[in-house]
């Protein structure tokens, strides 16, 4: 029984480790583009999917009694995919309907010039969120319980 208390502290941080790993694995799953949607902006290059694993940390760190792993990712737009965001209608300058073509273009050379432009915006005016982060965290206290009752059954 010794050997085994003189392990726990590991078995526990192993625990929390895996855990941690699970919920980004949920948040990764979560992040868009999930299947063949790419809707949304910077869906195509999957850069926030790609964050949640180099922006977390699944190894716990040590405060004192406390035992601490990270959930996160850096990414500037990550919130607003994560909770919602509203979407505004607003005046992009540059931006033109080519008469000739009928094709909306960019003038980079007009930006400056705030006679060229058009007001974009959206018929959605809310965009939900996709509560990534509530999901992952989920995951990680259900792994946690699982992770746990395996060391309940050891400790039996």
């Amino acid at each position: 029984m010794k050997a085994l208390q003189a392990k726990l502290p590991a078995l526990l941080e192993k625990a929390i480790e895996t855990a941690a790993q699970r919920a980004v694995e949920k948040a990764i799953e979560l992040t868009p583009p999930t299947g063949d949607d790419l809707s949304g902006t910077h869906t195509r290059t999957g850069e926030m999917k790609q964050h949640w694993a180099g922006d977390s940390q699944t190894k716990p760190q040590r405060q004192g009694d406390e035992l601490t792993a990270v959930l996160a990712n850096d990414v500037e737009y990550a919130s607003y995919v994560d909770q919602g965001h509203r979407m505004d209608r607003h005046f992009v300058p540059g931006l033109y309907i080519n008469p000739a073509t009928g094709q909306l273009e960019y003038d980079p050379k007009a930006a400056g010039d705030r006679t060229v432009g058009i007001v974009v915006g959206t018929k959605t005016f809310y965009v939900p969120g996709k509560f990534i982060v509530d999901a992952a965290k989920e995951e990680y206290s259900k792994a946690l319980r699982e992770e746990l009752r395996k060391l309940e059954d050891l400790l039996q």
